[in-house]
């Protein structure tokens, strides 16, 4: 697979403007996608805690740098590898000439609002950035976007669908799941729930209201056990 560089816009004047600062972009999701962002988010933060060197933010914009305004998107998700997370968010926004890469993958959660930008305009101004995966998730199954759910991997520039199946055996049997490269984790549309599956642990990765429970719970089996021991 050949990932292609991605380039700057181009130079229609013959004069570009200095470099400025990114300022906070235009953002007004609805209270249903907000809360499958932030799930995501918050849940794929917890899985690479412990990788240096890894960037996951919904706040921003993506460009190639600042100093043409054309294609810069705003991004539900991203995630990207071996950068520097901090430098990012000071700056704002992931300024793919400053950061010298595109993000590894951006998610975009369907709305009333933006859901046909997401799988036409977003989905070929992602590939022009060089974004190595961009996925794709209705919780209406369809209704805002195309499809419930669908990702693209960048091949020789040019995005070309992931395979998605509704068959595989385990966990994952029925729910609409594909595999992201990008994360080594699969994708799986769960009656209108967006969940991660790693296969390396055989086990869907917890969100954060399952995290919380299963913290409350070891909390309480603590207090029982020093209860236990104080008898």
């Amino acid at each position: 697979m050949t990932i292609a560089k991605p380039v700057a816009p181009p130079d229609v004047t013959g004069k570009l403007d200095p470099p400025v600062e990114l300022p906070d972009p235009p953002r007004a999701p609805d209270m249903q996608q907000y809360a499958h962002i932030a799930n995501a988010a918050s849940t794929l933060m917890a899985h690479f805690a412990s990788r240096p060197g890894t960037l996951i933010s919904g706040e921003g914009f993506l460009c190639y740098d600042t100093r043409s305004h054309d294609g810069w998107l705003v991004p539900d998700c991203v995630v990207a590898f071996d950068v520097d997370p901090d430098a990012i968010t000071q700056r704002n926004g992931y300024v793919i000439d400053e950061v010298g890469k595109p993000p590894d993958f951006v998610l975009e959660v369907a709305s009333r609002r933006t859901g046909q930008a997401d799988y036409t305009r977003k989905r070929f101004g992602y590939a022009h950035y060089g974004v190595a995966e961009y996925w794709r998730f209705d919780h209406t199954g369809g209704q805002y976007h195309d499809v419930p759910m669908a990702g693209d991997r960048l091949v020789d520039g040019q995005y070309e669908a992931i395979p998605l199946a509704e068959d595989r055996p385990g966990p994952m049997s029925g729910m609409l799941s594909g595999f992201s490269e990008a994360l080594g984790l699969y994708l799986c549309w769960d009656a209108g729930n967006l969940r991660f599956y790693d296969p390396g642990a055989d086990a869907f990765l917890m969100n954060p209201s399952e995290l919380e429970a299963a913290l409350s719970e070891a909390q309480e089996r603590i207090r029982q056990l020093e209860a236990d021991l104080g008898r």
